[in-house]
């Protein structure tokens, strides 16, 4: 399987999915116009791993802020994950600014809507 891979933009993220190493990272922001049109083509992806996924999955969300329209698209890309559960030992890193209480919120609330643990990584602030 090719690795997907999507440059980010001002309004799209950074998208990285390998599957030979079985690690897929979303970065920086997500403000897609049409956020279905832009995540559709990730979880087809997804879709096409998950008939033969590594032993271990690894998916890093390190975006550090995303509208409505795009929340409802990381959904279903966290439930194609939850669904591997037994044929993959899935691990999801979800990164926020340690300030970012809401962030934070929103990986703990995402974690209880698919029913899979997430390892919350707050980042330090960066000082100049």
């Amino acid at each position: 399987m090719e690795p997907f891979i999507k440059e980010p933009t001002i309004d799209t993220p950074r998208v990285v999915l390998d599957a030979d190493s079985g690690v897929f990272e979303i970065s920086q922001m997500s403000l897609p116009e049409d956020a279905v049109d832009f995540y559709a083509p990730i979880i087809n992806w997804l879709m096409e791993y998950s008939e033969n996924p590594q032993k271990e999955t690894v998916f890093n969300m390190k975006l550090e802020y995303f509208n409505t329209a795009s929340s409802k698209q990381l959904i279903q890309i966290l439930l194609l994950l939850g669904n591997l559960k037994g044929k993959t030992d899935i691990k999801v890193n979800w990164y926020y600014k340690e300030i970012d209480e809401d962030m934070q919120a929103l990986g703990e609330e995402y974690s209880q809507i698919i029913n899979l643990p997430f390892n919350l990584i707050p980042v330090p602030k960066q000082t100049n």
